[in-house]
């Protein structure tokens, strides 16, 4: 695997784990009522999303072995979406 993919495939993985962090304990109302804990999850979204865009470039076979990569970061386009629970 190149270097590069090994870079993306680690910011996916750091940015899982924030939002693990951010959400541990927490419910859909804390979400909906604190704008920072929003911010927060949709950014790390983000960044999955964004190196996900990115790995598919290195590798263009990659999206064939993933479901779909727009549907996977759904912040990068839209805000204040529902936090899964």
């Amino acid at each position: 695997m190149q270097l590069e993919a090994r870079k993306y495939l680690y910011d996916i993985q750091q940015a899982a784990e924030l939002i693990g962090q951010f959400t541990v304990d927490k419910e859909f109302t804390h979400y909906q009522h604190e704008p920072m804990l929003r911010v927060a999850v949709e950014r790390a979204f983000s960044i999955i999303g964004e190196a996900l865009s990115q790995l598919a470039k290195l590798d263009t076979a990659l999206p064939c072995k993933l479901a779909d990569i727009n549907a996977t970061s759904p912040f990068a386009t839209s805000s204040s979406m529902p936090m899964p629970r």
